[in-house]
Order: structure tokens, then C-alpha cells, then sequence
């Protein structure tokens, strides 16, 4: 009875953790770039029980098992619908790839959402993201914006004028899903995901932005079926509860 407890516990955690995820794809559905995060179960540990109504024998060994426990929580980098926008500074990858970024302590994180802006530092105009970090170009280093404006081609060269000024980089991994998720539309690299290497089979469209990949349709029906898990997780834990209650004051 106590093992039943325990199963009803854990699989409302790992349920809450599951509508915990799917609120967020929700709420970042119209993010662009955001990709869409989704929990995958692994059962938990199972016990061996002898019945003593069979002989010994394979067929005696029952297995009970500890209910289900979350495994992970992976990102699906399916491509999202890419949407003209007719903005200057707002890209769009079509196929692989990540736009690298360069935060206030130097870190990188790589993304797919292209929405950018030039920003001013020092005196001059740089290609940054909305919340301020640097484009990052092929060579690694900052991407300074001339006055007049820019034009990109499909391979990331900048224009000005008619005159090359640089090239927006595009990375790649080994694995993508090792990548660590460090905000709504941020990665960083790992051992697992393996070292950001140089894309040059992804094309950028400069005025379009990846919308998210996110199917609300899919999510909706998710959404009711963790619910519905999450209630008769929640009734079976109320009814060992009271059997417990009730097995308790017979044996007292």
C-alpha cells in the first residue's frame, strides 16, 4: 500500500513537470525562434514479487512497478514557418544552423530567432539581438554596422553600398539536442552537444523571421491528456491515503 503512495506521488511530479512545459511552449508560440520543448517518461525502478499461489518458476516472478519518472526534457529543432517581416535587421535561417551571440561576460549562446537591431557602443553601431549581445560573424569577432544601412546576402555577406563589410556566422553541432537551453530562445554548447562548428548549408533571409514551432493543436491535446493523468494520479494517492487511514485504526 505504501509502495502505491509513492507511485501516485511520483507520477503527479512528473506530470506537473510535463503542464509545466507544455504552459511554456504555449506562452512562447508566437516567439520567434523558440523551439518547442517536450518531457519524455521512463518507468522507475521495479520490484520482484513471488505469489505463493504458482510453483517456482519463471512464470512466478512478478514485477510491481514505482511508477513513472521524468527522463528528460528534450527541444525539437523542427523549422518553423518563416514569415516576411520587411525589416532590415530581422533574419531567418532556412535549414540548419544557429546565429551566434556574445553576452555582457563573454559568454556565447546561439540561437535561431533573428530578430536584431543595430545597437551603438563606443561611438560606433554594432549588430546585436533585442536584449543587447553581438552578432557574431564567421571569424568570431562583433559585426559593426556602417551608416546607410546593410544588405545580406543568402550565404550572411553584408553590404554596404555595394561594398563587402563582413559576414553573419552560422553554426552547427554534432548533436543539437545535447545543447543546453539557457533562456526561451537560448543555447550553449556541451560536451554532449559537441563544438560549434561553421554552417555554410543553411541559407539566411534577411526581413523574414522563423516563427515557432510550436503546434498549439498538439499542445492542447497534450494538455488534456496530462491533466486527466494528473487527476487520477491525484485520486488514486486520496484513496491509498484513506486506506492507510482506515488500515490504521483497524490495527489500532
Amino acid at each position: 500500500m505504501q509502495q502505491s503512495l509513492y507511485s501516485a506521488a511520483v507520477g503527479m511530479t512528473s506530470q506537473q513537470t510535463r503542464l509545466d512545459t507544455i504552459a511554456q511552449n504555449i506562452a512562447n508560440s508566437q516567439s520567434a525562434g523558440y523551439k518547442a520543448a517536450r518531457v519524455d517518461f521512463k518507468d522507475a525502478l521495479y520490484q520482484t514479487m513471488k505469489t505463493p499461489v504458482l510453483e517456482d518458476g519463471a512464470e512466478n516472478n512478478l514485477l510491481v512497478g514505482s511508477g513513472a519518472v521524468v527522463a528528460s526534457i528534450a527541444t525539437t529543432f523542427e523549422q518553423g514557418s518563416i514569415v516576411a517581416t520587411g525589416e532590415m535587421y530581422d533574419f531567418a535561417i532556412a535549414g540548419s544552423g544557429f546565429f551566434a551571440l556574445r553576452g555582457r561576460n563573454g559568454e556565447v549562446m546561439y540561437t535561431r530567432s533573428g530578430s536584431f537591431r543595430a545597437a551603438p557602443f563606443n561611438d560606433e553601431m554594432y549588430l546585436t539581438s533585442q536584449s543587447g549581445e553581438f552578432v557574431l560573424g564567421t571569424d568570431g569577432d562583433v559585426i559593426r554596422i556602417p551608416d546607410g544601412g546593410i544588405r545580406v546576402a543568402e550565404d550572411g555577406t553584408i553590404y554596404s553600398n555595394d561594398e563587402r563589410v563582413g559576414q553573419i556566422g552560422l553554426y552547427d553541432f554534432t548533436n543539437p539536442n545535447g545543447l543546453s537551453k539557457v533562456g526561451e530562445t537560448r543555447f550553449m554548447e556541451t560536451a554532449a552537444s559537441g563544438p560549434a562548428e561553421a554552417q555554410t548549408e543553411g541559407i539566411i533571409l534577411q526581413g523574414n523571421l522563423e516563427q515557432s514551432n510550436v503546434s498549439l493543436a498538439d499542445e492542447m491535446t497534450m494538455l488534456i491528456r496530462s491533466q486527466r493523468a494528473y487527476a487520477l494520479m491525484s485520486r488514486a494517492l486520496s484513496t491509498t491515503d484513506n486506506m492507510l487511514g482506515l488500515a490504521n485504526t483497524m490495527h489500532s
